[in-house]
């Protein structure tokens, strides 16, 4: 694992920036509603930016939003910088969310060498779908979605579980072919319908497995490293739900980096950087 330099991080911050405000400008022009979410709003009310340690960027869109700059940033991405990636544009993606990705970098998860897609340097765009709104069947819903991502990551949870019934489980798991674990999905999201409650189905998540769709309507302008940004209008209720006392640093321990081996910065290949052969 690759534990990046003050000026690592801080170069890495400038190229997501740099991302952030080309998503931003796509959004604008083409009245695509979008907000920080996560770790990055947190940042931005904590910090007015990223949060010190922190080494990605979240942004939340509305399902009908998120397919719609996913159409746009066809043509609107410079394609000498910049490309979008998700499972229906890049064979062997198997996330249930969508990567901006900067050119000529790589920022690679430690135990994904093996996944045969690009892997520079990204910002998360997550899609926000319906879910049931009686929390017993947001619970159940949650559960299913649950078992569809543990489908999804069986390639790389073959490699990394630590007990060996977890490895053949999941080993087992990776013969379901991708399009049929996509192709359900999408069609059990279609038929949850339209509620009041969205969240972020495919990605690991806390209670209360879900948030006020109003939440992602609302929108008002926020800080982040000196730019304005939409997050939204009940921040606080948000952060409270999903951080509790967010306003508090956490233990040492406690904060959270990803495992990367491998980080190839732009215009610097001394930042170049493996610890570990992947195998």
């Amino acid at each position: 694992m690759i534990h990046l330099t003050e000026t690592q991080l801080t170069e890495l911050h400038n190229i997501q920036m740099d991302m952030l405000l080309e998503i931003k400008k796509i959004c604008e022009k083409h009245h695509i509603r979008y907000s920080l979410i996560g770790g990055t709003l947190l940042g931005a009310v904590r910090h007015q930016g990223f949060i010190p340690w922190d080494d990605d960027i979240d942004v939340g869109m509305l399902r009908k939003d998120y397919e719609k700059f996913r159409k746009i940033s066809r043509r609107e991405l410079d394609p000498e910088k910049y490309y979008f990636q998700d499972d229906r544009n890049t064979e062997g993606y198997r996330w249930g969310y969508g990567k901006l990705r900067r050119k000529n970098t790589v920022f690679l998860r430690e135990n994904q060498a093996h996944l045969n897609f690009g892997q520079e340097i990204f910002i998360d765009i997550f899609p926000l779908d319906y879910a049931p709104d009686h929390m017993f069947f947001r619970m159940l819903h949650a559960f299913h979605c649950f078992c569809i991502r543990k489908c999804l990551w069986a390639p790389v949870g073959m490699r990394v579980g630590q007990k060996k019934v977890e490895r053949c489980i999941y080993k087992l798991l990776s013969y379901i072919p991708k399009k049929v674990i996509y192709r359900h999905y999408y069609t059990y999201i279609r038929k949850v319908g339209k509620t009041e409650t969205v969240r972020l189905n495919l990605f690991p998540t806390n209670k209360p497995f879900g948030f006020p769709v109003s939440f992602f309507q609302d929108l008002i302008e926020v800080v982040f490293e000196g730019e304005k940004f939409m997050g939204t209008k009940e921040y606080d209720q948000y952060l409270k739900i999903k951080y509790g006392n967010y306003m508090e640093l956490p233990p040492i321990e406690k904060r959270k980096v990803h495992p990367v081996s491998k980080i190839k910065l732009l215009g610097d290949d001394s930042l170049n950087e493996t610890i570990k052969k992947i195998l």
